[in-house]
């Protein structure tokens, strides 16, 4: 379980294919605190940690997870949003994060509007239904409230300390991004679909 506040960002020292999954070697500040088995959400995909050398971190991505997530696009150099798993007596802020991609999406625009940033993201049709109006949804990791919806398109603004402390800094108009919708939209939708085939029945 994650919160969706980014800890800190990792650098990519190497994204090697093997056999239709991929090696993900990351460069992370807080490293040598992990230990194999660990998990961390990586721009909001939580992984296993497989390899350590100091802080250098690798983890055995599935083919699964290259297909559903924009993992797949990291390159040498680029910065990605790390949180470790919350613990039982972490403070929790956020909201629940699984860190199960459901889709990805692509930045629109990411302009400066003050001392603030604006970010638009564009989503896929079917995840709207989950959306609403100063609703939460995780953005590679980052745990943000929707600003405002039209259709399919999201805004957010991006205070100062999100900007600096996440791979926002450096993203892209154009750039693929993994979402994750609110956890307690999905069990409302179950629930109300389950109550509806009963009645049917």
């Amino acid at each position: 379980m994650f919160t969706g506040l980014v800890e800190t960002t990792g650098t990519v020292e190497g994204f090697t294919p093997i056999n239709g999954g991929a090696r993900l070697t990351l460069t992370i500040p807080f490293g040598r605190e992990l230990a194999l088995g660990d998990s961390v959400a990586v721009n909001g995909c939580c992984l296993t940690v497989d390899a350590l050398e100091g802080e250098r971190i690798s983890f055995d991505l599935l083919s699964q997870t290259l297909r559903v997530t924009s993992l797949g696009t990291l390159k040498p150099g680029m910065l990605v949003n790390l949180e470790r798993a919350m613990s039982a007596m972490d403070r929790f802020g956020g909201h629940f994060v699984m860190g199960h991609v459901d889709h990805t999406g692509t930045i629109a625009a990411l302009e400066p509007a003050g001392q603030d940033h604006r970010l638009e993201v564009r989503i896929p049709e079917e995840l709207t239904r989950y959306c609403i109006d100063k609703g939460s949804i995780t953005i590679d990791g980052i745990s943000l409230t929707i600003a405002n919806l039209s259709g399919s398109l999201l805004e957010f603004w991006i205070t100062p300390h999100t900007f600096g402390r996440t791979n926002l800094q450096n993203s892209v108009p154009g750039q693929p991004v993994n979402l994750e919708v609110d956890m307690l939209a999905k069990y409302v939708e179950r629930l109300f679909s389950a109550r509806e085939q009963r009645a049917e029945g």
